[in-house]
């Protein structure tokens, strides 16, 4: 038997370092590499009261995940912040990720805020916005609690226009401002007067001429340009040309039977046409309205929020409702603008990665190989990111589909056990900032989200868990 054995051409299955495998290939023999991670070092005693509770854990995550599956965002309409965010007023400024006070914000964030300030005329000079927006005077807000998402610096202010997304199925509500493009602009943490002129110039002309045309056409179905935004190259995070598209055959014809001056109309229309992140602003809150109905599921462990401040890292899991599990951002592998490196950016932020949260952005990236190209990869690459995300979901979408993959659903459903388990984060494609105030936007590019947030989320987990038993 062992001679047979030996007479035969041998193969080899390495569970080791990858140079094992490359010193085998080198002598002329075949071998595959696992991919194989020993689990995240966790406590045994949280291990037994997940175990204990397992099957009430699985009821629950399929709940989850069909509350996920059948929510239907759709876009209402447009108003300000002020009027129709709950709880928001002219001193609250909120920001993307998790709660932090100024103090510890980012480069960025605290360049929005300044530019925020400016624009509302709470300030007259980013000197004296600075001054305000470290007193008391000014409060801070994460958007995910008060049911909006804001991309990169995520900074929403009381006179800002946004979208209205409700979801029809189980009739909660997300908000969100307009995108205004890349390079120089707020989300970004720049705040000069080219920055505050743009949005003045959204808010004055740009919304009235959105808001009228939405409201004659009474919905737009998000789902649905999703849909086909992924059939097209997007996946909706850091691609939003398809969608952006859609949205603009959409919207299109209403804003010319809706508008009364020509020139403000073809503004409105060129700096659609012009900007295609624009979608970027409607695939966020409607991933927002999807995931927030299945908020406070007991027992569940799917997570329902990934969101970032440009310091800290946070999640939120369905079972443990608004309590946030945080560690440090870290900084993406990118493809930096010219005369820009990595020594610039600045660590991961925004709330945009709750696409990735409801199965697009980087766990669709397979249906979006050209965003690799921003850090150097392939197609196939793209691929494998995608498929690892199937190993850290609670299940796969039914409309949201991969056409690379057989239409395949994109995995969907975060199980923060799952990420522990097989010591796998999410993958994220993304924007990166200057982590200077002023700066701006210096790149694009992907990364794996921390491992602290989900060994904190699952500790945290399993001790909501002791209070039901």
């Amino acid at each position: 038997m062992i001679n047979k054995l030996f007479n035969k051409d041998l193969k080899v299955i390495n569970t080791g370092i990858s140079s094992f495998k490359e010193n085998i290939e080198k002598e002329g023999a075949q071998a595959v590499q696992v991919d194989w991670r020993p689990p995240v070092d966790i406590d045994e005693s949280v291990w037994d009261i997940i175990n204990l509770n397992k099957e009430k854990i699985e009821e629950a995550n399929q709940k989850a995940l069909q509350i996920i599956l059948g929510g239907k965002p759709v876009l209402l309409g447009m108003d300000i912040a002020e009027k129709v965010i709950p709880g928001m007023k002219k001193n609250l400024i909120l920001h993307s990720g998790p709660p932090i006070a100024w103090e510890r914000m980012s480069g960025p964030t605290r360049g929005a805020i300044i530019g925020a300030l400016i624009y509302e005329g709470m300030a007259a000079t980013p000197e004296e916005a600075e001054k305000l927006a470290s007193s008391p005077q000014i409060e801070y807000a994460p958007c995910h609690e008060h049911s909006t998402v804001g991309p990169m610096a995520g900074i929403v202010s009381a006179s800002m226009p946004v979208f209205i997304i409700k979801n029809e199925t189980y009739g909660n509500i997300a908000y969100c401002t307009l995108n205004e493009g890349l390079g120089k602009v707020l989300r970004y943490g720049a705040f000069g007067p080219e920055v505050i002129e743009r949005l003045k110039w959204m808010e004055k002309t740009m919304y009235p001429i959105l808001k009228s045309a939405i409201e004659s056409l009474g919905k737009i179905d998000l789902k649905n340009i999703i849909a086909q935004a992924l059939h097209m190259g997007d996946e909706v995070h850091n691609r939003n040309r398809a969608g952006t598209s859609l949205f603009y055959r959409a919207i299109a014809p209403a804003i010319i039977r809706t508008s009364e001056n020509r020139e403000d109309m073809a503004k409105v229309l060129e700096f659609i046409n012009g900007n295609d992140h624009f979608f970027l602003n409607l695939s966020m809150p409607a991933a927002k309205a999807t995931l927030d109905a299945a908020m406070n599921i007991p027992f569940s462990s799917v997570v329902i929020t990934l969101a970032r401040n440009g310091t800290d890292f946070g999640i939120r899991i369905s079972g443990t409702g608004e309590k946030w599990f945080v560690g440090a951002a870290l900084v993406p592998d990118a493809l930096y603008f010219p005369g820009f490196t990595k020594e610039d950016a600045n660590p991961d932020i925004g709330d945009s990665a709750i696409t990735e949260t409801v199965g697009l952005g980087g766990f669709a990236i397979a249906a979006s190989p050209a965003i690799v190209q921003f850090v150097g990869g392939t197609a196939k690459d793209a691929v494998n990111y995608t498929l690892a995300m199937y190993e850290i979901t609670a299940g796969e979408n039914n409309i949201y589909q991969i056409p690379y993959l057989n239409f395949r659903g994109t995995p969907t459903g975060i199980d923060v056990r799952k990420v522990i388990e097989r010591n796998l984060t999410p993958f994220i494609d993304t924007g990166v900032a200057h982590k200077n105030p002023g700066v701006g936007q210096v790149g694009a590019g992907v990364l794996s989200a921390p491992m602290e947030p989900f060994k904190n989320g699952i500790i945290g987990f399993a001790e909501e868990l002791k209070t039901k038993n």
